[in-house]
């Protein structure tokens, strides 16, 4: 419609600042014949903008000119408040800022736009950490997004994976990303992900670095997850599964695109595992749901994990017995936590 599109070159250049009639056109997503009668709209209407021409030309508003938040639809001051999150912005340290940017944003919308982001805020709660998990302690967090806000260098003693477990590591944190509860610096040189929580030691510092221009914290996230579940599937199982057992993520998609119907009514699909040592605890977990075919060692490994159960559960065993193979366990894989660290 052509009043929001008029408020969005407002605010573009409200935000933005002296801008051409090419980019705002890119932006809006139009010719820029129609960005040429949008500004001679604005000019009607009274709003105080100007255009310069030239090799460094382009439209701008008054210096000083703010316009109200009147121009916002229903749904757009419900998204708005929807998007607030004051358990990460507290830990974060912007708890306060938070709560007052959202009065004053409160503050400025029309009463019946009000009524709707009240509403919104008392009918929805985010709560971004998963179940069965224990709080996380990140004592360093605050000094983190501080380095991130500033472009300040951190050094820190950083605990990986991996041997060696303890290193000490120079970052330049471009930005800070929640997820599922826990808290990840991207940092250069890389850049590399690590979690805020297995930093032991920062020291902070006055060198400052330039965050590449042209860095995108959103699009290298979304690759850099693509990439980890990339490498997370490094294997494949062939595996018979009973009507209405259904698997969970990469494996409930293959099934989805690759599974075929057995004439007694089982699903045969191929499926993406971790490890066989991961597979076997996921698909034991299913008991007589689901049939491993292959690869031969996963399944051998789960035929003994069965032989041992049966063995140990036995009916005519006395209750007080001690197993008779004390030394069979069933090992669960600790799985550390990820990080791009090497």
């Amino acid at each position: 419609m052509k009043s929001s599109r008029l408020l969005s070159i407002l605010l573009l250049l409200q935000t933005r600042g002296r801008m051409t009639a090419a980019q705002l056109a890119g932006e809006l997503e139009v010719s820029v014949r129609t960005v040429y009668r949008d500004v001679e709209s604005l000019h009607a209407a009274g709003v105080p903008l100007y255009g310069d021409a030239g090799h460094a030309g382009g439209y701008r508003l008054l210096d000083g000119y703010r316009t109200r938040l009147t121009g916002l639809t229903t749904d757009e001051a419900e998204a708005l408040f929807l998007a607030g999150a004051p358990g990460p912005a507290a830990e974060l340290g912007l708890g306060s800022v938070l709560a007052a940017a959202q009065l004053k944003v409160r503050a400025a919308l029309p009463p019946e736009l009000r009524a709707h982001a009240d509403r919104v805020s008392g009918r929805f709660h985010l709560d971004a950490p998963r179940w069965y998990a224990d709080a996380e302690e990140a004592p360093f967090l605050p000094a983190v997004a501080d380095a991130v806000w500033n472009s300040r260098v951190l050094h820190v003693r950083y605990r990986r994976w991996r041997e060696p477990t303890d290193v000490d590591r120079r970052l330049e944190p471009y930005g800070l990303v929640l997820k599922a509860g826990r808290w990840y610096v991207v940092a250069g040189p890389g850049p590399r992900t690590y979690r805020v929580d297995q930093i032991l030691e920062l020291t902070p510092s006055d060198e400052e670095f330039t965050r590449p221009e042209h860095f995108d914290l959103a699009a290298h996230w979304t690759a850099y997850q693509r990439d980890f579940h990339d490498r997370l599937h490094r294997g494949e199982a062939v595996v018979r599964l009973a009507p209405g057992t259904r698997l969970t993520g990469a494996a409930a998609a293959a099934v989805a695109a690759g599974g075929r119907t057995d004439a007694d009514g089982w699903t045969r699909a191929t499926v993406p595992i971790e490890s066989v040592d991961h597979a076997h605890d996921v698909f034991l977990g299913l008991g007589t749901a689901v049939e491993v075919l292959a690869p031969a060692e996963l399944r051998a490994r789960i035929a003994g994990t069965v032989a041992a159960l049966a063995a140990r559960y036995a009916a005519d065993r006395p209750s007080d017995a001690e197993p008779e193979d004390p030394t069979q366990q069933i090992e669960g894989l600790v799985r550390p936590g990820q990080d791009s660290e090497t």
